[in-house]
């Protein structure tokens, strides 16, 4: 984890954050205004980056909690928020130790685009273990992930990946609802999941 920890802090003091597009993705905008809309409820943003989709969220009538490790991402997306006019509330820290946050269960909606799949693999059951005691009954969790990548692809910082299986296994706790394929050539996969 700490290779991990390094790589993205630097990527974020360096203004390198390719995966910070700025708008949020057409699979969150589907469950927040689209054809699949939820009623506005909580909704925790795991691994928020700079506020992107924490904000849009928040502007759509969500209560948000957005959780990232990079005190200078947080920090960037609470003078977003202050500029956007919404209520976010962003907390540095740990997403394998949100109960350590004071963040309490019961979110109806839980968000991660390539969080989880960027955490190595040791950490992977204290994630689900707070993803799925976050979750309130029947609550949506939307996961982003790459799929499993070729040993030689992946060198020191890219992602192992995780396949369909893998998320039925590791996130018992959940029905997987949906499987969509990402535009990406890495093999990712968008996943929703209900909380049984």
């Amino acid at each position: 984890m700490l290779t991990s920890n390094i790589f993205f802090r630097l990527a974020y003091r360096l203004g390198f954050k390719p995966w910070d597009s700025g708008v949020p993705p057409p699979e969150l905008v589907e469950v927040i205004e689209g054809a699949r809309r939820l009623p506005p409820g909580q909704v925790l943003d795991l691994g928020c980056g700079t506020g992107t989709t924490s904000i849009y969220m928040a502007s759509k009538g969500w209560q948000v909690t957005a959780v990232d490790f990079v005190p200078r991402a947080i920090k960037t997306g609470r003078t977003k928020a202050v500029r956007a006019e919404v209520p976010v509330r962003f907390l540095v820290g740990d997403v394998t130790r949100l109960s350590a946050l004071g963040i309490e269960p019961g979110f109806n909606l839980l968000f991660d685009q390539g969080c989880f799949h960027s955490l190595p693999e040791a950490a992977h059951p204290a994630y689900v273990r707070e993803v799925t005691r976050m979750a309130r009954s029947g609550g949506t969790y939307l996961l982003y992930a790459f799929g499993r990548q070729p040993e030689k692809r992946r060198g020191r910082f890219f992602p192992k990946g995780i396949t369909p299986d893998d998320v039925r296994t590791l996130f018992a706790d959940f029905e997987l609802v949906e499987t969509r394929p990402g535009t990406d050539p890495f093999g990712s996969h968008w996943y929703t999941l209900r909380r049984r």
